[in-house]
């Protein structure tokens, strides 16, 4: 199979959030055809199909794409589902916000463990997870077989915290703070910069504001 781009992955996740949607408007049987998708997601309807023919072939010639077959199958393509095992470095205003987000369930995602260096925090239990010292990263991510790691802490700790999951042998990390990380090539990493979405967003209404 012919790897595809990380775009096309980022919009599996759209095509699925939106199937969802349908389904509970229009039930289980309900068929859609690559034009009908392409419209209501504002995407050409070539690039529907090009982007689903990473992964296999999709659809029926006269009826388009069984709604919730196609939605079970990108389900599966974006690992959805099985569990996965989470833990959380940096209990921060942000941190608490992610680790009070119930969108995690039904993701499949389990926040197992916590870290952070204020020793006013660590050892105290909250929802049913511990909230360890950074420096048991690898003892406990290796314990708890963590899959992914997100990391939350300030950008002064973000390195030493990324160096002591890749000793554990972590795979992925989703790392929040607004640094560039040096990890090894077989761990996968992706970055939310918060400060430049927020700066792309503001240059284009400080450009309304000048017209």
């Amino acid at each position: 199979m012919k790897q595809p781009p990380q775009v096309s992955i980022s919009r599996l996740a759209l095509y699925l959030r939106f199937l969802e949607d349908y389904l509970l408007e229009h039930g289980p049987n309900s068929t859609i055809k690559s034009t009908q998708l392409a419209r209501f997601l504002n995407i050409n309807p070539h690039q529907i199909r090009k982007d689903l023919s990473y992964f296999g072939k999709f659809g029926e010639r006269g009826i388009g794409y069984r709604v919730e077959e196609l939605k079970n199958k990108i389900s599966q393509i974006l690992g959805l589902d099985r569990n996965w095992r989470l833990c959380l470095c940096g209990m921060g205003n942000l941190g608490s916000a992610l680790f009070a987000y119930r969108g995690f369930k039904q993701m499949r995602l389990s926040i197992l463990a916590v870290f952070d260096s204020d020793h006013k925090k660590i050892g105290k239990v909250m929802k049913g997870v511990r909230i360890y010292s950074v420096e048991s990263i690898p003892e406990v991510v290796r314990k708890l077989k963590i899959d992914i790691a997100v990391i939350t802490a300030p950008s002064a700790a973000a390195q030493s915290i990324a160096d002591k999951l890749a000793r554990s042998g972590i795979k992925a990390i989703l790392n929040f703070a607004p640094v560039k990380l040096n990890v090894p090539q077989r761990l996968k990493l992706r970055n939310v910069d918060l400060s430049t979405e927020f700066n792309y967003l503001t240059y284009f209404l400080s450009a309304q504001v000048q017209q």
